[in-house]
């Protein structure tokens, strides 16, 4: 089993910018489906004319005039809310937009009203009636092993579910660029490595692959506490081998 490298920088320097761009289309499927886009960026800070990198706390004053910061993007996520009452049927909606929408709608959605099938219904409490999906989840290589992409979904999933009666995603590899996942039990080993990220929120298995969080439910509120602990801990760490 492969270690995970030393972070590449300090943790905390990390924030989210998370945004919806509104194309102002007077159609049913805009109605429906919401895309929202989160950039994950890391704050940088380089000092003298040499830009050698250093830490938040690395200059000697807050307003050092050699310091230079600048925002990279290291990652990106993707999440759809997908309104069940207005616009178009969802169901079809999100097969127009893409094979893995569709495949959620398949397991989770009654193809003739767009609604929650009834065995969904079941499982969830009244709280909302849309439906936020958890799309995609892409760190850049030298960050991740560390378990940040559950930390950092986490804050984005607490901000967008407002109004949602469920979150739904679907653990796996998104990223194919990587050669070493040429063997199956590597990559069986990541498939569940990432499955367990996303159960550590409260996610639980629903069916092909479909995994459900209720936000009515505690998990994710509890699990948003112990996440940013284990920033902190990160943080340390990296502070102390960059020491």
């Amino acid at each position: 089993m492969t270690e995970p490298s030393p972070l590449p920088g300090d943790p905390s320097e990390l924030h989210l910018r998370i945004s919806y761009d509104d194309g102002l289309w007077d159609t049913p499927q805009a109605d429906t489906l919401e895309c929202w886009n989160v950039a994950v960026l890391h704050r940088r800070r380089a000092h003298g004319e040499h830009h050698e990198p250093v830490s938040s706390s690395g200059c000697t004053t807050a307003d050092c005039s050699s310091c230079t910061v600048e925002d990279v993007v290291v990652g990106s996520m993707t999440f759809y809310r997908v309104h069940l009452d207005r616009g178009r049927n969802a169901y079809w909606a999100m097969e127009e937009e893409s094979e893995e929408l569709y495949e959620t709608a398949q397991v989770l959605l009654d193809p003739e009203t767009g609604s929650f099938t009834d065995e969904v219904s079941e499982q969830l409490e009244y709280v909302g009636s849309a439906l936020l999906v958890m799309n995609r989840v892409t760190l850049d290589p030298p960050w991740r092993g560390h378990g940040l992409a559950a930390v950092l979904a986490c804050e984005v999933i607490t901000r967008l579910m407002a109004g949602c009666r469920a979150v739904a995603c679907s653990p796996g590899i998104t990223d194919l660029s990587s050669h070493r996942l040429t063997a199956r039990a590597e990559w069986d080993r990541v498939n569940a490595k990432i499955a367990q990220g996303w159960e550590s929120l409260g996610f639980r298995p629903y069916r092909d692959n479909v995994y459900l969080l209720s936000p009515a439910s505690q998990d994710l509120e509890e699990q948003r506490g112990a996440m940013r602990r284990r920033l902190a801990e990160l943080r340390g760490s990296w502070r102390a081998g960059a020491s």
